[in-house]
């Protein structure tokens, strides 16, 4: 039987969850579900969308992973099954799918019965539409039965400062400063300025500086992230996502020189 990863901002305490889970048990008999986050921020789409990132890729091939950070529920955004890979997405068309899979190849709308619970709600499509659809799919339905082909329309927020090409795109819960630059656009000889605060230099690790000191560096997802260590980044520089990031690169003077 399939297995069903779940991430949502539900928390766990009014059984939002359990409802989701009771769904896909009762309709997936032998299902497995692995809970990946119910600790999103509430509405945070960005921070979903990171999530998603963060652990896709490490799952096996068939896995249905399901996301609900869904602030526009019962609006005409449409609720989708993304085929990307070997691996399957259900949710929301908003925007959270667009990190995890931006060249999605196929998309389904989730709009046949047998998709959907009877008379789904209008405000806990979690339930009555993306854990349905998961189930179907766990009992071997495919994608394209659950309705028309669709091109994902959703985008996330604008995270960046306007004009700033560089910038804080996501928080982490230590107060890491993860940004939007690759490791391929780090020059070996770059600086870096944020927050009013200067990095002379990339370090590998967080231990390549003194406790309390600030710290650049490549993170696990391949881009340039800020850290303080044993610190929260965010809290100490003020820093928020859009923050904007300056890579400062020294010109060789003997070059100049020749200019």
């Amino acid at each position: 039987m399939a297995l069903v990863t779940l991430l949502t901002d539900f928390r766990t305490s009014d059984g939002y969850v359990g409802a989701m889970k009771g769904v896909l048990y009762s309709r997936a008999p032998g299902v497995r579900v692995a809970d990946v986050s119910h600790d999103i921020p509430a509405h945070d789409i960005g921070a979903a969308a990171h999530a998603l990132t963060n652990t896709v890729p490490y799952f096996p091939a068939g896995t249905i992973h399901i996301c609900v950070v869904d602030p526009g529920v019962g609006s005409e955004r449409k609720a989708v099954i993304v085929v990307h890979k070997d691996q399957l997405l259900v949710g929301p068309d908003n925007g959270v799918f667009s990190l995890v899979a931006p060249r999605a190849t196929k998309a389904y709308e989730i709009s046949e019965a047998a998709f959907l619970r009877d008379r789904p709600s209008m405000t806990f499509h979690g339930r009555d539409v993306f854990a349905a659809a998961a189930a179907e799919l766990a009992r071997g339905g495919r994608p394209e039965d659950a309705g028309p082909q669709v091109v994902l329309r959703g985008r996330l927020p604008q995270e960046q400062a306007e004009g700033a090409a560089a910038c804080v795109t996501h928080i982490d819960v230590f107060g890491n400063l993860i940004t939007n630059i690759a490791r391929k656009k780090v020059p070996d000889s770059a600086g870096f300025r944020i927050a009013g605060r200067d990095i002379s230099s990339l370090s590998e690790s967080y231990s390549n500086v003194g406790e309390g000191e600030l710290v650049a560096y490549i993170g696990s997802r391949e881009t340039l992230e800020f850290a303080i260590r044993g610190g929260n980044a965010a809290e100490t520089l003020g820093a928020s996502r859009k923050a904007v990031v300056e890579l400062v690169v020294e010109s060789d003077p003997e070059v100049a020189k020749d200019e």
